[in-house]
C-alpha cells in the first residue's frame, strides 16, 4: 500500500507559503502523493492554486484534490486551470472528483445544488474533451493548452454505485473519504464489484483519506479544526474530531487495517498547520 499526505490547505490560519515548504518536505521524505481536500463556503486555500505552487517546488510527487467539488466550478475555468496544473507538473496531477454534499459550498459559488450530479456527467464530457484539445461540446471554444498523454488521470469518490460507472466510463479509480478502515472495507469491495459487472477495462486503484495529528501539543488546535471545518454534521462532527490518528501505535494499527481492506493508496490528512507533522509521520511510516 502506498502512503501519501495531505496539504494543510483547509486548516485554520494556514500561512500560504507553509504549503510549498510542506510539499517539499513530503517528497524529501519519500511520500508518493500530495493530496488536498476543499470545500468553498470556508476559509481555506484553494486546491488547484496549492497545488500548482506544490508543483513548482517539487519534482516527482504526485499531485492529487481528494477531492474538488466540479459542479461548483464553471467547466470552461476548470479545464483551463486542471490542464495548467497538469502541464506544469509534466503530468503529475490527478483530479479527485466528487459532487459534494454541502448546499453552501454551491450557494457560494452560485451553482445549483439539485442537480449537481447531470451537470457532473456533462461536465465530465467537456472536460475530456477540453484536455484532448477539442473545443468544448457544442462551441467553437478550445480553451486549454495541451495535456500529457490527452487526458488528466481521475479518481471519482462518493457512493460506489454513482462512482463506479463515471470510473468504468473515465478509465478512472475510487477515492474514499474519512470513513474508517471497515467501513472503507465495504465501499472498495462494492465498488470493484461493480465496476467488474460493468466490464471495467482495467484494475481501478482505491484510495482512502484518514486524519491525524502527532504530538499532545497539538491535540487540542487538531480539535478544533475539525470541529469547525465539520461544524455542519451536528454530533457527527465530534465523532470525526475525536476519530483522527493521534498516536504512532494507532498510526500503524491504521496502516495495517487500511492496507487489509484492500485499499492502494492511504493518504494522512493533516489537521495541524505545523511542519513538524510531515517528519513525525514520516518517522511512523518509514521508520
Amino acid at each position: 500500500m502506498d502512503i501519501g499526505i495531505g496539504i494543510p490547505n483547509t486548516v485554520l490560519d494556514t500561512p500560504g507559503a507553509l504549503l510549498i515548504e510542506w510539499s517539499r518536505r513530503a517528497e524529501a521524505r519519500g511520500f508518493v502523493s500530495l493530496a488536498t481536500i476543499g470545500r468553498i463556503a470556508y476559509p481555506a486555500h484553494d486546491e488547484l492554486i496549492g497545488l500548482t505552487a506544490a508543483a513548482g517546488a517539487t519534482e516527482r510527487i504526485g499531485l492529487f484534490t481528494n477531492i474538488l467539488l466540479v459542479p461548483a466550478f464553471p467547466v470552461a475555468v476548470l479545464a483551463k486551470q486542471t490542464a495548467t496544473l497538469a502541464s506544469a507538473s509534466r503530468g503529475r496531477f490527478t483530479l479527485g472528483a466528487g459532487v459534494g454534499t454541502r448546499p453552501d459550498d454551491f450557494a457560494a459559488s452560485a451553482s445549483s445544488f439539485q442537480d449537481r450530479g447531470r451537470r457532473f456527467d456533462r461536465q465530465l464530457e467537456a472536460l475530456h474533451a477540453a484536455w484532448r484539445g477539442d473545443p468544448l461540446p457544442g462551441t467553437d471554444h478550445r480553451v486549454a493548452p495541451p495535456v500529457p498523454n490527452g487526458r488528466v488521470p481521475m479518481m471519482f469518490a462518493g457512493q460506489p454505485r454513482f462512482a463506479a460507472p463515471r470510473a468504468v466510463r473515465w478509465n478512472a479509480g475510487y477515492t474514499i473519504g474519512g470513513a474508517a478502515p471497515e467501513h472503507a472495507a465495504g465501499a472498495a469491495e462494492e465498488f470493484r464489484r461493480t465496476y467488474a459487472d460493468l466490464d471495467g477495462a482495467s484494475v481501478p486503484r482505491v484510495a482512502a483519506l484518514a486524519y491525524f495529528s502527532l504530538g499532545d501539543e497539538h491535540t487540542e488546535e487538531s480539535l478544533r479544526n475539525l470541529r469547525t471545518y465539520y461544524a455542519l454534521l451536528g454530533d457527527w462532527a465530534e465523532t470525526i474530531a475525536q476519530g483522527a490518528a493521534r498516536s504512532p501505535h494507532d498510526l500503524r494499527s491504521r496502516m495495517r487495517a487500511y492496507e487489509d481492506a484492500g485499499i492502494d493508496e492511504l493518504l494522512f490528512d493533516p489537521t495541524v498547520a505545523n511542519i513538524d507533522q510531515v517528519d513525525r509521520l514520516a518517522d511512523i511510516v518509514f521508520g
